[in-house]
């Protein structure tokens, strides 16, 4: 039976040794078969193995372990809330939900008040809750992650501004100790640096503080046992020597060591926020897509206003210029031209008309439409490319599994090594000061913020540029795997052909005419979405024929086509569909390269072939342009085709690609990827279409086209949002840019340790100056890997 999946907003977590810890805890619990925790996102993503796993129990060893679940509050008007009976049927439909934690009605008001751990319950959800007990729930006001992530961004800044008033007269007298001789040198007096440093201490530090116990009790130890080991030793020493020395304590005290350090990680950590911010802003842009309301036609012809929440498969919404569209749909009405850049990463602006589909979040440029809604909710192309880009975001490479094992036992030896560093500064006659003052730069230095975010932030950023440019990709592992590809393999037909063959040619055989073989060749492939069925009857249509009812149809997978019409058993389809029936061959003639269909008809006297039918296939524009860039970056690329040997050649001589494969069948493009893969390749398979899903599968990257089949989509590992073949590319260098940035982080994040710690151990570092440098370490990585969000795949 299958099990739950839960997403839950994390406070409290400061460093890798958090979300490492977390994640081990969370990995042991009762019913939990993989938990991952994202220090970047703030979040864990947990799978249970049994769907009876209760999310209080999962949320208790989240607190258990020191830290605490993200919750949010939203207001809802219910009407006749004064009821006891409305009440209780809200209260329990809403308390069913999961990931709900309190449900408090307000009947005077007529007001519920509704408190959901964050990213859990959305507001569709609890709305859809209510009216299946047969009331509405209206949005009033909700206070969700978002709102309180500013308020806290606001008590932030506001500490920050306090600390950094309060550590001001400490670096005024530090600058003084360099630009004066030590004649003139000027302190503050003891007492007013007891004042100063007090509060900083055990107010703004009270974090540090707060923060190093609950990870002592959760049975770990993070980068807030650092701080707060390192400041503590500085102010407590100065304490004593005010204390001991009264007033000669002048100029001899180290309050400004602590005050200095708390504030610089303020810093540091307010700066991290704000890049990090920047690192998750590409779900937010997602979320924003989707428009709060609608227009919605009713059958009489006016229209109104609802929430897009309420909007139903079915619902007709009208959408004038400037709206985005609401909803997936089709148009039933009118034509504009539409702009699905942040939707595909498409640049230009694409005409639209009746019976073409529009994709939700996409803005009507130029004209009026009414678009059927055909997918809502989860099963919206919006709602899939978020769960995409957070699926991308939230896992782990492996080389973070790596830096995860580090960081476990980092804390505990840097602990160890400050221990050494004073030991060893006593003995060596430094003096307790010079010992305490080494160890507490020791503990500073090296806190393993950076290490935390190399990886994660990299990846947000990477999957995030890659989103926008129409390139989403399902998970870290392909992610990962993308960059070392050695060979690509093609599918012809709607890859790097348009998928929208031409009926060019008709060559009658048997004495009938071309409009009555039309009309059977059309009748045959009535049910079929294959691109050859959809020429027929395009052709037909064109000439006015209708097509009749087909009796006993059977389809014959990269074959073609048999079926009853008018009593008359017909054959469409190569010679491979005549060879595997047993019946007369078509002719073996010599063709330029196009697709050539046989139509046939089996009598009790004798088969007898009625037409020949060429159709062409146009190559895509940008074909070209996607195999040579990948032969650029030393990728071999291949052609896989179930058309016939000389159309796949002739594909692959105007494309460049020398290793072509005609007449091949779907198991057969999983056999070739499975043996090009035992000779050691890393082969990528680009396809379209239901019989590309086993090479998909099969491929060490999947990359289907978004507008392919749901079935290739959902076996690939990356979908293109627009069918442009350039993307594969595309992904590739978005995959080698995103690694080289966790290589340069996690090069950045142990060299300040490896240099810092003995620079530090040894007292060339003071505890400031290592504070600066750790706040600045945690800086530099996030910054770096913001620079991948300018990324864009190259269109040449």
């Amino acid at each position: 039976m299958d099990g739950q999946r839960f997403d839950l907003a994390i406070e409290g977590m400061t460093c890798s040794a958090c979300s490492t810890r977390l994640e081990r805890v969370l990995g042991r619990a009762e019913g939990v078969a993989e938990a991952l925790v994202n220090l970047a996102l703030e979040r864990a993503m947990i799978r249970t193995s049994a769907p009876s796993t209760d999310l209080q129990a999962l949320i208790a060893v989240v607190r258990r372990s020191g830290f605490d679940v993200g919750t949010e509050t939203g207001t809802f008007h219910v009407d006749r809330l004064a009821d006891s009976g409305v009440a209780e049927a809200v209260e329990a439909a809403l308390k069913a939900v999961p990931g709900v934690l309190e449900v408090e009605s307000q009947p005077v008001s007529e007001q519920v008040v509704v408190t959901a751990v964050s990213l859990m319950v959305p507001d569709a959800t609890l709305i859809a809750a209510v009216r299946a007990a047969g009331h509405e729930l209206v949005v009033q006001t909700a206070s969700g992650r978002a709102e309180r992530a500013h308020r806290q961004t606001v008590r932030e800044r506001r500490m920050l501004v306090f600390a950094g008033l309060l550590t001001a007269p400490f670096v005024v007298a530090m600058a003084a100790m360099f630009a004066l001789d030590e004649a003139s040198m000027w302190h503050l007096p003891p007492l007013l640096e007891l004042a100063l440093a007090l509060p900083l201490q055990f107010g703004v530090g009270l974090r540090f503080y707060r923060g190093a116990v609950n990870s002592l009790r959760g049975g770990g130890a993070n980068m807030d046992v650092l701080v707060a080991l390192g400041t503590s030793a500085a102010f407590f020493y100065s304490l004593y020597l005010l204390l001991t020395l009264g007033a000669d304590a002048a100029g001899k005290l180290y309050f400004e060591a602590s005050a200095v350090i708390i504030t610089l990680i303020l810093v540091g950590k307010h700066l991290e926020a704000r890049a990090k911010r920047g690192t998750a802003a590409a779900i937010q842009e997602l979320l924003d897509l989707q428009p709060d309301t609608a227009l919605v036609r009713l059958p009489d012809g006016s229209v109104e206003q609802r929430r897009s929440s309420d909007i139903a498969v079915g619902d007709v919404v009208t959408c004038r210029p400037g709206d985005r569209v609401p909803t997936d749909g089709v148009i039933t009405r009118g034509e504009a031209e539409v702009n699905e850049s942040l939707v595909t990463g498409e640049s230009r602006p694409v005409a639209k008309g009746e019976g073409d589909s529009v994709i939700a979040g996409s803005i009507n440029v130029n004209g009026f439409i009414d678009v059927e809604t055909r997918a809502v909710g989860e099963n919206s192309t919006l709602a899939k490319m978020i769960h995409l880009v957070e699926n991308a975001q939230v896992a782990k490479p492996a080389v973070q599994r790596l830096v995860d094992r580090v960081s476990a036992i980092f804390v505990p030896t840097v602990v160890g090594i400050a221990g050494v560093t004073f030991v060893a500064h006593w003995l060596a006659g430094g003096g307790v000061e010079a010992a305490i003052l080494s160890a507490a730069a020791t503990l500073v230095i090296a806190c393993p913020c950076a290490l935390g975010l190399a990886t994660p932030t990299a990846i947000m950023c990477g999957s995030s540029a890659a989103a926008r440019a129409g390139i989403l990709i399902k998970d870290t592992t392909t992610l990962e795997q993308a960059h070392s590809l050695t060979h690509v393999v093609f599918d012809k037909t709607g890859t790097l052909t348009a998928g929208r063959p031409v009926l060019v040619k008709i060559e009658l055989l048997a004495g009938l005419d071309e409009n009555e073989v039309l009309r059977v060749a059309a009748s045959l492939q009535q049910g079929s979405e294959h691109p050859i069925a959809v020429a027929f009857r395009d052709a037909v249509t064109e000439r006015g024929i209708e097509p009749v009812e087909v009796e006993r149809f059977s389809n014959v997978v990269s074959r073609g086509v048999e079926g009853y019409v008018d009593g008359r058993r017909y054959l469409l389809g190569n010679e491979r569909l005549y060879r595997d029936k047993k019946l007369d061959e078509p002719p073996k003639e010599k063709h330029q390269g196009s697709t050539e269909v046989w139509l046939g008809v089996s009598l009790e006297g004798g088969d007898a072939l009625l037409a020949k039918f060429e159709l062409v296939d146009e190559l895509r524009p940008t074909a070209k342009a996607a195999v040579d860039a990948l032969k650029e970056m030393h990728i071999k690329p291949l052609l896989l085709s179930g058309d016939v040997v000389v159309v796949a050649e002739r594909i692959g001589a105007e494309l460049g690609i020398d290793d072509v494969y005609g007449e091949v069948a779907p198991q057969d493009k999983a056999a070739i990827i499975g043996e090009l893969a035992g000779k050691g390749a890393s082969v990528g398979m680009v396809g379209d279409g239901v019989n590309d899903a086993p090479a998909l599968a099969q491929a060490s990257v999947g990359i289907a086209l978004g507008t392919g089949t749901d079935v290739a989509m959902e076996t690939a590992g990356i979908t293109l949002m627009r069918p442009d073949p350039r993307l594969v590319a595309g992904a590739v260098d978005a995959s080698t840019r995103t690694f080289r940035k966790i290589k340069q982080n996690l090069f950045w994040a142990f060299i300040y340790n490896l240099i810092g710690l003995p620079l530090a151990a040894f007292g060339v570092l003071s505890p400031s100056l290592a504070g600066g440098a750790m706040a600045f370490s945690s800086v530099s990585v996030v910054t770096n890997s913001l620079m991948l969000r300018s990324w864009k795949p190259k269109l040449g």
